[in-house]
């Protein structure tokens, strides 16, 4: 099973910056387990959020031509928690993007409060390089995480505006 931490793109600017949207419910079975009576959605799944965000971003900007992995979390700070009935948003921005890497900057918003910065580094695995002993088909991006942008894509105006 794959876990998506992003629901919805509510911005895409190719090759610069993006922005996705999470609503935390307690139909989520993760939030039951963690702190039972006090349900928060844990850092370590909005840093993926982020991930996911910044990670099709920079996908997309090199056309989907290689495996995107997350190499090294630069800075990951909260200063709040989520909680069920809040919505995240994680806006990631494309600091630096060349052959073998992409360096991003992200925030992370509550119900339009900033409360966190995630900032990343992602690897560029091209498929066909045996060395990395990885499959030779693209494993990060399925059709599940291709859709949310596509949903995205589908839904701007006929004039390409984006949405912010």
């Amino acid at each position: 099973m794959r876990w998506i931490w992003i629901d919805s793109f509510v911005a895409f600017e190719s090759g610069r910056r993006a922005a996705a949207v999470k609503n935390v419910t307690l139909a989520e079975e993760y939030l039951h387990d963690h702190f039972p009576g006090h349900p928060v959605m844990p850092a370590s799944l909005m840093i993926e959020g982020m991930a996911q965000t910044a990670g099709i971003l920079v996908g997309e900007a090199r056309g989907f031509a290689e495996n995107v992995i997350l190499a090294k979390i630069r800075v990951a700070e909260f200063s709040d928690y989520a909680r069920p009935g809040d919505q995240i948003r994680y806006e990631a921005v494309i600091e630096s993007l060349d052959d073998r890497a992409a360096i991003t900057s992200g925030k992370v918003f509550k119900n339009g409060t900033p409360i966190g910065r995630v900032d990343l580094i992602f690897s560029h695995v091209n498929q066909s390089d045996k060395a990395t002993a990885l499959p030779t088909h693209n494993f990060v991006f399925t059709p599940a995480f291709l859709e949310l942008l596509k949903a995205f894509q589908s839904g701007r105006s006929s004039a390409g505006a984006v949405s912010s």
